[in-house]
């Protein structure tokens, strides 16, 4: 358990960083231009949420290769791959940004953006989805700087770059007045301040992140489709959720703005409360990963009692938290006065909390078997989680509409851990 505590601390640091922005950024909105922005910012942020997850998933992907190089000794081979990381990221997110952005009127329509928040909404995520290339470019610098061994250069950027966010919607928000673009000005401008950072440090800490333009000759087709067979495959785990999110988004914000920054509010603040489970599934991936390599079935055994004794203890305090605190949370992280907004959000974090055990066992399940080389089961839960929004969506929330809502993702966590608790039992 010390072992799997240690380890964690600084995932679930980093985990944090990105969730204290997220809610920093809600805040900061929702008090200087109001719900009505907040709403316009809240219905297209799943867009956001889709990218970042595909695009760091891709990144990890790419940088196994990397990992695989610099762990034989081949520092020319490692500047190789991180050049063709960069090429490959830079393309595949001028692709899918342009037809997103080309195509963004429908997807709008289709997220069903109440037409008063349209206009705002548009703004908000084109602007943020053309800093994404930059993102990109970010994720791939962090995701090679962990493949050599470097974790705390990712935190430390990190850090920079939530400071600057926040730093940037004050001023762009509370100083220069801007509205919503200026949100999603401040996160663009941040993540090109900090991946410049990065991008220096690196260069001068490593010699073999120091490409010319010959390491990009000496990519062939053998490495671009080794490295998109893994980044693809991450990153499409990676937004698998978010694709059942997007759609389940599209019912949310058919409801009305109350109900649109009620969603928004009570999925920042779950995300605030589940960092543990994922920084605790996220260390199994590498403890199990590592065992299982030694052939040591007996501590995986013992690091996943370990990993659920600590869950546990942890979903525990939630519940008592959410239960005591819920509603100040709400109006803590919004700013808003709005009754019906705050009761429904909090009814969503009082109903969903109650299964978040649920979430930790699939947190540590899914990550253990992927550590012990197991893709194919996280890929059919991550599938059976997308799906099963999908139809949901379709089905109870038109009946039953925010309570539909707040019922969908404990369901799916019902039906979703089926086979990685199977496949843990054959496993190990």
């Amino acid at each position: 358990m010390k072992v799997i505590i240690r380890f964690m601390i600084p995932v679930l640091a980093g985990n944090l960083l990105q969730l204290t922005y997220m809610i920093a950024d809600i805040r900061i909105v929702g008090g200087f231009i109001g719900d009505e922005a907040l709403a316009a910012v809240g219905a297209t942020t799943v867009i956001f949420s889709l990218y970042m997850g595909f695009f760091m998933g891709t990144a990890n992907g790419f940088a196994i290769l990397t990992s695989q190089k610099f762990g034989a000794g081949k520092p020319e081979e490692v500047r190789v791959t991180f050049a063709a990381a960069l090429m490959l990221g830079v393309c595949i997110s001028l692709i899918l940004i342009g037809v997103t952005v080309a195509a963004l009127d429908p997807i709008l329509v289709f997220l069903k953006v109440p037409e008063e928040l349209m206009e705002d909404a548009g703004m908000y995520i084109e602007i943020v989805l053309l800093g994404l290339i930059i993102t990109m470019i970010y994720d791939v610098l962090l995701a090679s700087a962990r493949a050599v061994g470097d974790s705390r250069t990712p935190l430390l950027i990190l850090i920079l770059s939530v400071v600057l966010n926040i730093a940037g919607d004050l001023f762009f928000l509370g100083v220069l007045h801007t509205g919503v673009w200026g949100a999603a000005a401040a996160t663009a401008v941040s993540q090109v301040i900090a991946a410049a950072v990065c991008w220096v440090f690196l260069y001068k800490k490593y010699e073999f992140f120091r490409i010319k333009i010959k390491d990009f000759r000496a990519i062939n087709c053998s490495m671009v489709k080794n490295m998109l067979a893994g980044g693809i495959s991450m990153g499409l785990m990676s937004s698998l959720i978010s694709i059942g999110s997007l759609i389940l988004q599209t019912a949310i914000n058919g409801l009305g703005d109350s109900y649109i920054v009620a969603q928004t509010a009570a999925r920042r603040l779950t995300e605030a409360m589940m960092s543990v489970l994922i920084a605790v599934g996220q260390t199994m991936a590498t403890y199990c990963g590592q065992n299982f390599g030694a052939g040591r079935k007996d501590r995986i055994k013992e690091g996943l009692k370990a990993g659920y004794i600590i869950t546990g203890i942890w979903c525990v305090a939630v519940i008592a938290a959410v239960y005591l605190l819920s509603e100040n949370l709400v109006i803590l992280i919004t700013g808003s006065s709005d009754l019906l907004m705050i009761h429904e959000a909090a009814r969503y974090l009082k109903i969903d909390c109650l299964l978040y055990i649920l979430v930790a066992v699939i947190m540590i399940q899914r990550n253990s078997l992927q550590g012990m080389g197991d893709r194919i089961t996280p890929l059919v839960s991550s599938g059976i989680e997308m799906t099963g929004k999908i139809i949901l969506t379709y089905t109870i929330v038109p009946v039953l509409e925010y309570t539909g809502v707040i019922l969908v993702e404990p369901i799916v966590w019902i039906v979703m851990i089926i086979p990685l608790i199977i496949q843990t039992r054959k496993v190990v």
